[in-house]
């Protein structure tokens, strides 16, 4: 399978996956032309609380490993669901409380990246 298409797969069950547990502020950060970037794709996302964030990270793992039967690399901030990282090495997810992604300001931070935000599903 193409690897274009199969990123684009992974982008999308994962947003998915997010949708399904009502992850809020859903976007999609192409990284793949910034110079030394650690990933192509950031999907980037907001929980109300650890409990919410906990099950975003878990939908998005799950989905992935079912439907598409990959499983991330990486995961780290699981301790205390405050910001929780699932690294598919192309596409990295990150999944804040909303306090936490207001004090980071990621979005600022990778500004020079072509930014997708994702309309909420009525």
């Amino acid at each position: 399978m193409n690897k274009t298409i199969e990123k684009q797969e992974l982008i999308d069950k994962i947003v998915e996956a997010i949708q399904d547990v009502k992850g809020e502020d859903i976007m999609i950060f192409d990284l793949s032309n910034i110079e030394n970037s650690v990933a192509e794709t950031f999907v980037i996302c907001s929980g109300n609380s650890n409990t919410q964030v906990s099950a975003l990270a878990g939908s998005v793992e799950k989905k992935v490993r079912n439907e598409l039967q990959d499983r991330p690399w990486h995961v780290e901030g699981t301790d205390n669901a405050m910001w929780i990282l699932v690294d598919y090495v192309t596409v990295v997810v990150h999944i804040f409380q909303k306090q936490v992604r207001e004090y980071y300001d990621i979005e600022e931070l990778w500004g020079d990246a072509k930014i997708t935000k994702i309309e909420n599903e009525i």
